[in-house]
């Protein structure tokens, strides 16, 4: 799209017809419903100069909230669309009934987006100071608890508040573009902050309150030894009623390793478990704009190795997975609805609080994961852990670096080579004399069956699991590839 191109989002035949009488069409970018000009008229159109682009998805011109997402892939370097009459121009979450545009009214740019801001912050304020008055009756609110875990006598878990619906079920048939809308909406979801949240579990109550991001956590001792296995803890939201008058409710589980466990495992996610391509950002940002859950794949061999270490040895062993990310919790419900789709062993997931902004900048990426994996060592003193993760940034040294502060706490490290730099190769080495001083095993592997082989020999996992690895590594090859295209 040139500068001189002025963008319009036209969604009904009305509209075309009513933006072809008042512009010079031969300058103008038109975004189109699909459908809405035969093929002809498209081809004639772009004979003249018009730039015609017709989108992957209809959008329903009676939904702001398509509207809004058609606007963010419209709009041009100035910032500006022009929408035909009748159709609602984007609305933020704090204000959307002041953005809707008259039917008889003239088309108008959409407002730009620092105006939109800065006019939303006294609704925004407004509300906030609302919310704490009373409690507040008949708002939809999300609650979305995550996996959470335990030990004989302590709970950890976390969770997030947010004003919006049910995000939709995607499916393999997704198109880019329905990917793209299903992340957009992920990334932009409205937090509820200063919200109070009760913990009900084995008859005791514990209050906590979001924070600005809507986030609530809970740590607290349980009173009685907890058996090994999943507990669930129920949640709920006093102070924000249903339509029906109840408070919002939701349940969280937390996982609790069984009395038989022999070591404890803990992954990567990006690169180790999934292909993100998480070195190059614009790659990894196209990756998860044209895929879901369903159509992306995992690392070759990954589900059956994880399945053996869960098992371990004696094959019954239980083992615990946790998983450590620098992906958002935004991501939370797609990776875990990942590693069910792909029968992967499911457990605790601590991922990163972001900002939509801050999605691609990782630059406390070790110190997050650091800090993580040392929450999970501090609530298992007594357990052994093996570490996998990926070359492709900092993992074999957030591991090093574990073991340095939690000398016999780590049994293995298996590290997946996905960068061949001759310099990271060297450094590797490097870090492996390092670890292997301490007494532990920093293993580089180029893909699960090699890992699963040197796991057998040392005793982590059954040796008659390894055709069940090489099988689940063979499935992988043969499987339709992902969906990417818009």
């Amino acid at each position: 799209m040139t500068d001189h191109a002025m963008p319009f989002l036209v969604l009904t035949r009305a509209g075309f017809d009513d933006i072809a009488a008042r512009v010079d069409l031969g300058r103008a970018s038109l975004f189109l419903n699909p459908g809405l000009l035969s093929e002809a008229d498209i081809a004639r159109l772009r004979e003249t100069g018009t730039a015609v682009h017709v989108m992957a998805t209809p959008v329903d011109p009676a939904r702001p909230r398509e509207v809004q997402q058609a606007l963010l892939l419209t709009r041009n370097a100035r910032g500006s669309v022009w929408v035909e009459r009748g159709a609602p121009l984007a609305a933020t979450a704090a204000n959307a009934t002041d953005s809707l545009q008259p039917a008889d009214a003239p088309l108008t740019p959409a407002m730009p987006l620092g105006r939109r801001l800065a006019r939303s912050a006294g609704a925004f304020a407004g509300a906030a100071l609302r919310r704490l008055r009373a409690p507040e009756r008949g708002r939809r609110l999300m609650a979305v608890p995550y996996l959470g875990f335990g030990n004989a006598g302590r709970i950890w878990l976390k969770g997030r508040l947010l004003d919006e619906a049910d995000f939709r079920e995607q499916s393999d048939l997704d198109t880019g573009w329905q990917n793209l809308v299903a992340l957009y909406q992920r990334l932009e979801s409205d937090e509820v902050a200063d919200a109070r949240v009760q913990a009900h579990f084995a008859g005791a109550i514990h209050e906590t309150r979001t924070d600005n991001g809507g986030y609530f956590s809970f740590d607290f001792a349980t009173g009685a030894p907890l058996a090994g296995g999943w507990h669930r803890v129920e949640l709920e939201f006093p102070d924000n009623l249903q339509p029906d008058g109840a408070p919002l409710r939701a349940s969280a589980e937390i996982r609790v390793p069984s009395a038989g466990a022999r070591f404890g495992i803990i992954s990567d996610i990006d690169d180790t478990v999934l292909w993100t391509n998480v070195t190059n950002k614009l790659n990894m940002a196209l990756m998860l704009a044209r895929t879901n859950h369903h159509t992306r794949k995992p690392f070759k061999g990954v589900a059956g190795f994880y399945r053996a270490l869960r098992d371990g040895v004696g094959g019954n062993e239980d083992n615990p997975l946790f998983y450590v990310s620098s992906s958002p919790w935004h991501l939370y419900g797609p990776l875990v609805d990942f590693l069910k789709l792909q029968d992967i062993p499911l457990g605790p997931l601590l991922l990163r609080e972001l900002s939509v902004r801050q999605v691609l900048k990782l630059t406390e990426h070790g110190n997050h994961k650091l800090e993580q994996i040392e929450r999970i060592l501090n609530f298992y003193p007594g357990m052994q852990f093996v570490l996998i993760g990926d070359s492709g940034e900092q993992d074999p040294e957030i591991y090093a670096e574990v073991v340095r502060r939690h000398p016999g706490a780590v049994k293995m490290i298996y590290i997946r080579n996905v960068n061949p730099d001759p310099s990271r190769i060297d450094a590797l080495d490097r870090l492996i004399e390092e670890v292997s001083a301490t007494g532990t095993q920093l293993v580089l592997s180029h893909d699960s069956v090699f890992a699963a082989s040197h796991a057998a020999a040392e005793g982590l996992i059954a040796v008659d699991r390894l055709p069940a690895v090489r099988s689940d590594k063979r499935d992988d090859e043969e499987a339709r590839p992902p969906k990417t295209g818009l």
